[in-house]
């Protein structure tokens, strides 16, 4: 190691000048110099005069004022013949002379000078710990370690096939170099020479074990990355000793006895101490090199190459960083635990085949099947528009039926209210004061109510005045004819979603976006008051959003019309592709029976739990959860931007459930299949920014319709904390959630993971940590893996994966969970006087899942069983 020993006579000249460097020039350190010490120090190395002297007399380097120079020299213990020693020297001289000017012999005839005598007075000579060890270790060296130029290629050791590989890895064996031949007059002495062939490399600054992979430097070529260790089968042991906090070992050079390895015994402490010392002795590119070439702060993990992909980067950074330290504890710096999350099934890749889209008595199908095309815009059926005004059908604005009280010359009477619709929409809407105007012809009886606000400052504040004359130029019409073509796209009656229903309704993303239009020009009958029929649906008109000043509403404007931009105009403002060309399904799921939770036996699935992405964006091809309101959509239409909200706007297809779903009732969901993402944003609640368009590339199924599954399931709001621990309560939470999972009839193998969060915490007062174990409760029982995103909180995510570790490595079913749950509340919750308990839902759990059962013999010992023996 011709260059380390060039670098550890750089450190000392910096540290203690040239005769302190020389007494400790075979206790190597690998540190940074500077580059005019480093000239001068290789320019006293050029003649043949001893170096000690030459440094000392020539170029006049003096240790500085603190350093405390030693009165005798001293020497390693086993230099016992110099002329052996000059002879080896020289050959080895010969061989090396290209890559290294360092003179050998005088290396050798220097060292005879010094005594050992010196290495025992602590007083004079003050030596760090990793120095200490390595003179001690110096006692019983019994071979050295040289790696000629055949053993180097470019500064990067080959892998040699058919090596043997270290027993003990980890240990400081894996830091030193070793070879197989060793001349007999050289096995006493402490000396590392590493000589390189004559293509100069840059130098290498070593990083420790927690150092982040680096590229290969640009210079190298493609014959010289070929001559390195093959990175594919070597980076994942790298990554894994990197994750356990242990050094790379050397991979390409014979596996020897370490000369370190007799004096490791009985030495671990200072072992340890000394780690830093022999990390720098890994094979890498050499410090001799030409001065031409030199490129300074390069690592060594630079010949290691970057991941080519997000989800490369993903899986090495969470091996780099350490899902868990080496003691099965999470590392402070992980973003995500569990299993990896590509492991996890996905849409469409797990499901099953589709059978024929075809009209049966649960399902509505509002198309064309026959004519349905890939690509192509799915053509209405019927083909005449059928009307239905009862009480199981949607009342839609262009029914015969839908009536305006006008006056007349009788003082009473009634005419067409789509008339009176088509005539307002059809005039000039060149202003946000026209649009309301508009609005408020066919709704006069929320003239003096309604308020247009958010509206007029969006339209008069917001927008550049070219864009807003292209919005009321273009685009507003264009909504204004879709809101009108009802009665051509909207053929057949649209059946409601009541309560007990097991029901499905298919339609065109044209259809949707009809309707939505419909909604925005506030058109729907009967749906303007708590009091009509319809109370107990979600309203649908948007004569909420274009009230208040809030900056909400302004945002959510945004995002609505840079949806109806992309379906009226191909080319807008907003730069888009043409509008969609897809299916969706909106199938209410009521169940009857639920599972007997106290007795399943089921076992916990796989967890991913992350605090970093979001359910739609990570979450693709799994079943997506939307904490929703049993209103669906809660406060989509008016100040709400919380999770459902969110998701509401930026798949605005959602919003239509709306006008047919009704409240949903304990044990119900609904599940949407095929809507799209229109916008992104950034921000939650108040912070919430439309971010721009977004273009949906998730796969299509066989029925046209976008592999993203929804589904809609309410928390309950507690107005006290401990009311959720009740077992009807937390009964109910896992009923719902199981309603949501679970698909009757479909083998658990095609069912994807299901991707949720935080659900019915927040403003519903709901525990993180139950609803985290509930949910991963009823997924379990419904067959699912679990993907959790706790939304930044990594207290959080580290929580749950230690619960969700414990309960699967010890076999505890959910069965026994849920018998815990109730303990606990029986026996922690039920008589508290304090709003929050004292003892925690997860320390109350692992006091009972990890203490050892009693004996058989009752004499307190502990069973072979690694399950408690009642948990009910």
């Amino acid at each position: 190691m011709a260059g380390k020993i060039i670098l550890d006579y750089m450190q000392r000249l910096r540290k203690g000048g040239a005769r302190h460097c020389m007494k400790h020039y075979g206790i190597y350190r690998h540190q940074n110099a500077t580059l005019l010490t480093k000239f001068l120090f290789m320019t006293a190395l050029s003649d043949s005069e001893p170096v000690r002297k030459r440094l000392r007399l020539d170029v006049d380097i003096h240790s500085p004022a603190t350093t405390k120079k030693p009165e005798q020299p001293f020497s390693f213990k086993g230099v016992q013949k110099e002329t052996k020693l000059d002879n080896y020297f020289k050959d080895i001289k010969q061989k090396t002379a290209h890559a290294c000017p360092v003179k050998m012999e005088d290396m050798a005839m220097d060292t005879e000078k010094t005594k050992i005598e010196d290495l025992v007075d602590k007083d004079k000579v003050k030596l760090d710990p990793s120095q200490k060890v390595a003179l001690l270790e110096n006692a019983n060296i019994k071979a050295v370690k040289f790696v000629g130029p055949q053993d180097v290629s470019t500064g990067v050791q080959k892998c040699c096939p058919g090596e043997p590989k270290s027993k003990k890895p980890g240990t400081l064996d894996d830091w030193v170099l070793k070879s197989s031949k060793v001349p007999a007059e050289m096995a006493e002495v402490d000396v590392k020479v590493i000589a390189t062939e004559g293509t100069a490399v840059p130098d290498v600054d070593m990083q420790s074990p927690e150092s982040a992979p680096c590229t290969p430097p640009q210079s190298a070529t493609v014959e010289d990355q070929a001559q390195t260790c093959p990175v594919s089968e070597e980076l994942p042991r790298a990554t894994s000793q990197l994750t356990e906090g242990k050094p790379l070992g050397d991979t390409c050079t014979e596996d020897l006895k370490s000369p370190f390895q007799e004096a490791r015994d009985g030495k671990a402490a200072e072992v340890k101490d000394a780690g830093d010392l022999d990390k720098h002795d890994t094979a890498g590119p050499s410090a001799a090199t030409s001065k031409g070439s030199v490129r300074r702060n390069s690592k060594i993990t630079e010949f290691f190459p970057k991941p080519q992909s997000q989800t490369q980067s993903v899986s090495v950074s969470a091996r780099g960083e350490g899902r868990e330290d080496s003691r099965g504890a999470p590392s402070a710096k992980a973003r995500w635990l569990g299993t990896p999350i590509d492991e996890l099934k996905r849409m469409p890749q797990c499901g099953q085949p589709l059978p024929p889209l075809k009209v049966a008595h649960n399902h509505t199908i509002m198309i064309r099947t026959d004519l349905l095309r890939e690509g192509d815009v799915p053509v209405p059926y019927p083909t005449k528009f059928k009307d239905a005004w009862d009480d199981v059908s949607v009342k839609m604005p262009c029914s015969e039926k839908n009536l305006f009280p006008v006056e007349n010359e009788d003082g009473s009477g009634v005419q067409s209210r789509w008339e009176l619709i088509q005539k307002s929409l059809q005039s000039d809407l060149s202003s946000s004061s026209d649009v309301q105007e508009a609005i408020l012809r066919y709704n006069t009886a929320h003239a003096k109510r309604w308020d247009f606000t958010a509206l007029h400052s969006f339209c008069t504040k917001v927008l550049d005045p070219p864009v807003a004359e292209h919005l009321f130029g273009s685009i507003l019409p264009a909504m204004a004819q879709l809101a009108m073509s009802a009665t051509k796209l909207c053929t057949q009656p649209i059946p409601l979603l009541k309560l007990k229903m097991n029901h499905s309704i298919t339609m065109s993303q044209e259809q949707i976006a009809c309707l939505l239009a419909n909604a925005f020009f506030c058109t729907f009958p009967r749906r303007n008051s708590r009091k009509s029929e319809y109370s107990n649906y979600p309203e649908i008109n948007f004569c909420r959003l274009f009230e208040g000043s809030s900056q909400r509403k302004i945002e959510k404007l945004k995002t609505l019309l840079c949806y109806f931009t992309r379906v009226t105009e191909n080319k807008t403002f907003f730069p888009t592709p043409p509008g969609p060309t897809g299916l969706v399904t909106f199938t209410r799921q009521s169940l009857t029976s639920f599972p007997k939770w106290e007795s399943s036996v089921t076992r916990f699935t796989k967890l991913h739990i992350t605090c970093e992405g979001t359910i739609e964006d990570q979450g693709h091809g799994m079943l997506q959860v939307d904490f929703a309101n049993k209103m669906v959509g809660g406060g989509v239409t008016g100040s709400g931007l919380v999770q459902e909200e969110i998701r509401f706007i930026i798949n605005p297809e959602l919003i239509v459930s709306r006008l047919f779903t009704e409240v949903l009732d304990h044990n119900e969901c609904l599940i949407i299949t095929g809507t799209e993402q229109y916008s992104k944003y950034t921000g939650y609640s108040e912070s919430y920014k439309w971010a721009g368009d977004h273009n949906d590339e998730t796969p299509r199924d066989n029925w046209q319709r976008r592999c993203t599954e929804i589904v809609a399931i309410d928390a309950l709001k507690f107005r006290h904390f401990l009311e959720q621990f009740q077992p009807e309560k937390f009964n109910r939470e896992l009923n719902k959630a199981y309603c949501g999972f679970v698909r009757p009839g479909v083998n658990i193998q095609n069912l994807s993971a299901v991707a949720t969060g935080n659900w019915g915490c927040g403003v519903f007062g709901g525990d993180t940590r139950l609803k985290a174990l509930l949910q991963m409760m009823a997924a379990a029982e419904a067959g699912r893996d679990v993907a959790y995103f706790t939304f930044g909180d990594s207290e959080l995510m580290r929580d749950v994966h230690q619960m969700h570790s414990v309960l699967t490595e010890r076999h505890i079913s959910v069965g026994m969970v849920y018998g815990l749950l109730d303990q606990y509340y029986s026996m922690v919750c039920k008589n508290c006087h304090t709003p929050r308990p004292d003892v925690r839902l997860y320390d109350f759990i692992y006091e009972r899942v990890l203490a050892p059962p009693p004996s058989p013999d009752g004499e307190g010992g502990t069973s072979a069983s690694t399950a408690p023996t009642d948990l009910h």
